[in-house]
């Protein structure tokens, strides 16, 4: 630390002449003013990568506990993710980030994460730690990269995305009602009926979702990169927290969806 070298105290004795002339204030008091700790971010009220990592933290938390919940009553899952989608929808289009609708919303994915994942272990045992580790694996290589500054954020690749994501959700909605109507049988629509060389269409479509997960976390990781560098009040680290649980819930159950199919 600067204020512990030698130079520096000099200089600081030497100033505080200047400051006790112009501020009342004596070499010493000087010296233990440059001594003091960096402000909290309490104290500065600005976004900060610790404090957004403290909140996406008690996010996870609050979804992990739900999910235990959830895992214990699967029958909770379908209205769960009911709540959970028009949380997300009003925490989307909101303002400024509420964390009280943030934390509810975590809840909310926990009961649904819960449910789903204790009706794919029952179906397929072993599947939920499978799809655990392959999303903390994909979380932790798209964070590493993306610290090392070797992937990054670009208006290019994020066009791109946005219109895979169309096409996906809409690819999606058709698959759905397809299933609802009665018009395939298969347990997962399209993605399991239809194959391409031999592989489930589901598979096929499943590494290019990954990429997509990826590249959304690529983007959360910029959006809080971009809040501490612009000095953003310390509130939309609740918003950057919302955007890595969104992220992740969709990329791991993504992946069970995969494995299912693969072990289909």
């Amino acid at each position: 630390m600067a204020s512990n070298n030698p130079a520096f105290r000099n200089n600081a004795f030497q100033g505080g002449q200047v400051a006790t002339a112009q501020q009342g204030l004596s070499a010493e008091e000087l010296v233990e003013m440059y001594n003091r700790p960096a402000a909290a971010p309490s104290q500065t009220d600005r976004m900060t990568v610790e404090d957004t990592v403290m909140k996406t933290g008690i996010s996870f938390g609050v979804l992990l506990v739900a999910a235990v919940v959830g895992w214990a009553v699967p029958a909770l899952a379908i209205p769960a993710a009911i709540v959970g989608f028009v949380l997300a929808l009003v925490n989307i289009f909101k303002k400024e980030p509420s964390p009280a609708l943030i934390l509810t919303y975590a809840g909310a994915q926990g009961l649904f994460v819960g449910g789903i994942s204790s009706f794919f272990e029952m179906r397929w045992p072993g599947i939920v730690s499978q799809a655990t580790i392959a999303t903390l694996a994909v979380v932790g290589v798209t964070l590493a990269l993306f610290a090392s500054g070797k992937v990054r954020a670009s208006k290019r690749a994020t066009k791109i995305f946005l219109i895979a994501m169309v096409g996906y959700a809409l690819y999606s909605l058709v698959n759905v009602g397809l299933m609802m109507f009665g018009v395939t049988d298969s347990a997962f629509g399209l993605n399991s009926q239809v194959e391409i060389a031999g592989i489930p269409l589901g598979l096929v479509l499943g590494v290019f979702v990954v990429l997509l997960a990826a590249y959304s976390l690529v983007l959360d990781f910029d959006m809080i990169q971009q809040g501490v560098r612009n000095r953003a009040p310390r509130k939309y680290g609740w918003t950057g927290a919302f955007g890595i649980m969104v992220t992740v819930i969709w990329l791991y159950t993504e992946l069970l969806r995969m494995f299912a199919i693969a072990r289909n």
